[in-house]
């Protein structure tokens, strides 16, 4: 719709109706969004505890466009904030004070695929399962696999440094990105990076990994491509009880066998996942692992073997493997789907993202238990139990104003606790808005400090992506959250 057609009311005094002039003159009217019900859609992303709606979303095909809407925004001191899919879980693409949402969905082209040369070039709306379908039957895959993949774009992906199941052996997003261009806050066309890698001695590009949109726009992206391994071994170890189910995890692990997968679903979750799509698991199971080893079929059957006694010696029921590749799909399905699935149990869920060490899962999750009772909140689990990285899922209603405040409470909790068995508050959803309280806590007031003078130098007027990650972040830390989210103020 045209900024001009209706004149909706402006509930930014910066955004005036000549700046929203201005921008519908970059990209069209066509791919602007000013009017109220048509900004509603993007008042949150998968975190629904906290919600503000932008003023106006622009949707930019090119790099060239994205440069002069954040041009435009920089002259008239406008904040803005890039979105990808929508599916983070921290509030990263949250638009703190309003301002402009520039959304990457339209730039969704692979630019060059180089299997000589092991690299793809694509721009930032690619959703991640469309460049794994590309590369289908070339030899090569693109080794991140977010669960959201079929949904998530590699540009959100470079924003939180996304991981996945196969995180375990091959690594986070930031392990397979070469290069990026990106727009900075500035409105400066930037290139960290390339086809050859960081090109200096400073890794620029890991650095830009992971900042959750506060350095930049990002426009494109050269990402590494992997070898497929020669075979695979799948296996769905099904356990009475949770507790059993981590031992084998950590004998696993102490075994010296790194699986290429290594992933954990409570019965909650197994429950939601048949009931919704009828793999055949087992209701009365406590637990269930899906493990998966790669490489050369001599060394995989030597790993599965292992791993099988390993599962049956800590309790183990039994140990399924699968038999063919269709087998092997439909159960990475089951796994893939498990939070869709999640709808069945609850109309609102909060995902956590905490990391413990793998030694410490048994106490997280009895801790997780407790809280449950404690707050009289359902929790269910699935997570990346190889690397410690859990993900704690609170079913509410978040039109009940006391389960919000009940499952901001409890999130705080868990939290804490994986903060005090010697772990983290994010492994790949990061910090967003819903967890900045929890930094100073994270970190010394030393490193907060060095992280905010690095983002000064990429963000000094504090435009891109206000009020994320940092406590200070551009006057909008943990104090400005408070204030402006009524759920977040609910819970202290």
């Amino acid at each position: 719709m045209s900024p001009t057609a209706h004149a909706p009311p402006i509930s930014n005094p910066v955004v005036t109706v000549d700046f929203l002039k201005h921008l519908a003159a970059i990209v069209g009217p066509d791919r602007l969004l000013s009017a109220a019900d048509e900004l509603l859609v993007y008042e949150c992303d998968g975190y629904v505890v906290e919600k503000t709606t932008p003023d106006v979303v622009v949707f930019p095909q090119s790099a060239d466009e994205t440069l002069r809407v954040v041009r435009e925004c920089v002259a008239a001191a406008v904040p803005f904030v890039p979105r990808g899919a929508g599916t983070s879980l921290a509030g990263g693409c949250l638009p703190v004070g309003g301002g402009v949402m520039i959304a990457l969905t339209r730039m969704n082209r692979i630019l060059e695929i180089n299997l000589r040369d092991r690299y793809a070039v694509v721009e930032p709306g690619v959703v991640n399962v469309r460049l794994t379908r590309a590369l289908a039957g070339s030899g090569f895959h693109y080794a991140p696999d977010p669960s959201s993949q079929g949904a998530c774009t590699i540009g959100g992906n470079i924003a939180t440094n996304s991981g996945g199941p196969h995180t375990l052996k091959y690594g986070v997003t930031v392990n397979h990105v070469l290069g990026v261009e990106f727009v900075s806050p500035e409105g400066e066309l930037v290139q960290f990076g390339g086809p050859c890698g960081r090109g200096n001695d400073f890794d620029l590009t890991g650095l830009f990994v992971g900042s959750e949109g506060t350095f930049g726009v990002v426009t494109k992206v050269w990402v590494r491509i992997t070898r497929d391994p020669a075979a695979h071994r799948t296996m769905l170890g099904i356990f009475s009880t949770v507790d059993d189910a981590t031992q084998a995890i950590s004998r696993i692990i102490g075994a010296g066998i790194i699986p290429a997968a290594l992933e954990m679903m409570d019965q909650g979750i197994v429950s939601a996942v048949e009931a919704a799509f009828h793999f055949g698991f087992p209701l009365d199971a406590g637990a269930v692992l899906l493990i998966e080893v790669d490489g050369l079929d001599c060394v995989v059957d030597d790993e599965a073997r292992v791993i099988i006694d390993l599962c049956m010696e800590t309790g183990a029921r039994e140990v399924r493997q699968s038999r063919t590749e269709e087998e092997r799909l439909l159960l990475w399905k089951s796994r893939k789907q498990a939070f869709g699935a999640i709808g069945r149990l609850s109309p609102s869920y909060c995902t956590q993202d905490g990391v413990v060490p793998r030694t410490q899962l048994p106490q997280i999750l009895q801790f997780i238990n407790e809280v449950s009772q404690r707050h009289r909140l359902r929790i269910v689990n699935v997570f990346h139990a190889g690397d410690g990285n859990i993900h704690p899922i609170l079913l509410f209603d978040e039109r009940d104003a006391d389960q919000v405040r009940r499952v901001m409470l409890a999130s705080d909790e868990i939290l804490n606790r994986c903060i005090d068995l010697g772990g983290s508050v994010t492994g790949e959803h990061g910090i967003g808005v819903e967890k900045i309280s929890l930094m100073n806590r994270l970190f010394t007031a030393t490193d907060l400090l060095v992280m905010t003078e690095i983002r000064d130098v990429f963000n000094p007027k504090q435009l891109c992506s206000p009020g994320k990650m940092l406590p200070t972040a551009g006057g909008c830390g943990s104090e400005h959250i408070e204030k402006s989210h009524p759920a977040r103020r609910a819970a202290m």
